[in-house]
């Protein structure tokens, strides 16, 4: 487009460009447009069409205030790659770049950035990206005199303005409607929500005035009843990506849950996530907010849950093989999983969560002497390659997707992938239980298992995680909250299994639960520990509730 024109004045720049952005990086836009007249009864057909103007309005607008001699072409060349990225999420995965998703991008590690980089997102790349950008940086812009190019760039401001209102003093009413029933526009449109976004990231991360720290649970202390002289060893098990409609416990037809189905497991019902994106839902889980108080900045500059057990004499151990704990478990210590540790299962990129395994099992072998938390932060179903998070022989569910470019995948491919990431993950627990199982000598064992958040595989559109909370699909917030108590463990903690089965089959959870529940487990008792969010609370009988 730009090639054949030798040279372009700022304002015709600007206009071309904005079309472009208009025609080419707000597709995904317009199929949320698509999607909101197809819910309504009657349509103005002129309105919709006044939609990609307006865009280009107000696009060309805004670009006119970065047209500047001397930064024009670096700006804009930035602009485009990145938005050629933007748009290839919301495109392929209806993936939405707002704060949430930033700060989880940022704290993408390499080998997890390397998932998505497949023939797709390389042709898209090349394509929407680099052959653009390559134009920008060729087409000769003509500069005016200062004086006549500021009196242009005013002129042509002032028509885009006029021709915003022009379509507002018609369309008012239309666009406040339809804007209120398809709130989620606003997040599709490049590349204005995704810079914001990166905007209102790096004010409240690099900008704001760091927080005073908070200590909580200072008075934290273990209360603990070892009539029998043993200790308490809890093993945490954070799951990646796992969502509770694949989960065999919750009605899943598939065996994905086939490992653990022999143990006497208890699945609460109805349980969702603090966020759908790791970076938001790891700290908000045990953070002693509730998703509704969360804010990140007062997460960072307080104490986690583990923290407060630390404080209360818990002895902590904090396993990752995932992208880290995110500040959560910095004060005790902690092991990430060198990549290039085991052979036989690392590739230098990821490690197989049995690795963990090799983990817990030198921890083990010093005896238990004190009331302890094992946290194992497992990889598990982390897409888009979920093919490489389960070795060959737990491929069970075939055929499956073995390629990153998952939306090329055919459903059933997809979904097999999937659950057999889940049924890898049940591998894991189980094997974890038979070693809690081989500690009953010397110490009461248990087990949690959370998600972090859950993953849709196509549903609506939509692949992977991260959209924001406020129109995420279920697929995204409901997850698996499983706990397995050794019959030692229950009778010496006073904790009723049937009743915890029952409340578990009735009730209503979320990771609002997860601080108080922990806490309660490991009978640490704290001015912070809140009953009524103590999903064990209510079952205990011969141990007092605190």
């Amino acid at each position: 487009m730009l090639s054949r024109i030798k040279t372009l004045s700022t304002n015709q720049f600007t206009f071309l460009l904005a079309l472009f952005y208009v025609c080419v990086f707000n597709i995904p836009l317009f199929g949320i447009v698509k999607q909101g007249i197809e819910k309504q009864a009657d349509v103005n057909y002129i309105f919709i069409a006044t939609i990609p103007l307006f865009l280009v309005f107000a696009l060309s607008f805004i670009f006119s205030i970065f047209s500047v001699k001397y930064i024009t072409k670096g700006f804009f060349i930035t602009l485009t790659l990145l938005s050629s990225s933007v748009f290839f999420a919301a495109l392929q995965y209806g993936v939405v770049f707002d704060y949430g998703m930033i700060e989880n991008t940022v704290q993408t590690n390499t080998g997890e950035a390397l998932t998505y980089l497949n023939f797709s997102s390389v042709v898209n790349f090349i394509a929407t990206g680099l052959l653009p950008a390559l134009l920008i940086y060729k087409v000769n812009i003509d500069y005016k005199p200062l004086v006549k190019e500021l009196l242009h760039k005013i002129l042509f401001m002032v028509a885009m303005l006029v021709g915003i209102a022009v379509i507002g003093f018609f369309f008012y009413q239309n666009y406040v409607s339809f804007g209120r029933n398809n709130d989620q526009m606003k997040r599709y449109i490049v590349p204005t929500y995704a810079v914001g976004s990166m905007i209102k990231y790096v004010n409240i991360n690099y900008f704001q005035t760091p927080l005073v720290y908070l200590q909580q649970g200072l008075d934290a202390k273990n209360v603990t009843v070892d009539s029998n002289g043993k200790p308490n060893l809890v093993v945490l098990v954070v799951g990646e990506t796992a969502r509770a409609k694949n989960y065999q416990y919750y009605g899943y037809a598939k065996a994905t849950n086939a490992h653990t189905s022999q143990y006497d497991m208890v699945a609460f019902q109805n349980t969702t996530s603090c966020g759908t994106a790791t970076a938001v839902s790891l700290p908000c889980m045990f953070s002693s907010m509730t998703r509704k108080e969360y804010e990140p900045r007062r997460a960072r500059a307080q104490d986690t849950l583990i923290d407060v057990l630390d404080h209360g004499g818990i002895d902590l151990l904090w396993l990752d093989n995932d992208s880290g704990c995110k500040g959560v478990c910095d004060r005790v210590k902690h092991i990430n999983i060198d990549l290039n540790s085991d052979p036989q299962l690392c590739d230098g990129h990821y490690c197989y969560d049995q690795v963990l395994l090799n983990e817990l099992d030198k921890a083990l072998a010093t005896p238990v002497e004190h009331d302890t938390m094992i946290v194992l932060h497992i990889i598990g179903s982390h897409g888009p390659t979920y093919y490489l998070r389960y070795p060959d022989e737990h491929r069970k569910f075939t055929p499956d997707c073995q390629r990153s470019d998952i939306q090329n995948c055919l459903d059933e491919e997809l979904v097999n992938t999937y659950d057999n990431t889940i049924l890898y993950s049940d591998y894991i627990i189980s094997q974890v239980i038979q070693r809690l199982q081989a500690q009953q000598t010397v110490a009461d064992t248990a087990l949690v298992y959370v998600s972090d958040h859950g993953e849709s595989l196509g549903e609506s559109g939509m692949y992977l995680h991260g959209a924001p909370y406020s129109i995420a699909p279920s697929e995204q917030i409901e997850i698996p909250l499983l706990s397995w108590l050794s019959p030692q463990f229950s009778q010496e903690n006073g904790i009723d299994l049937n009743c915890l089965k029952q409340q578990a089959a009735s009730g209503t959870y979320s990771h609002d639960n997860l601080f108080s529940s922990l806490l309660g487990l490991m009978n640490v008792q704290s001015d912070i520990y809140k009953a009524q969010l103590d999903i064990f609370a209510q079952c205990r009988t011969s141990v007092e509730n605190k």
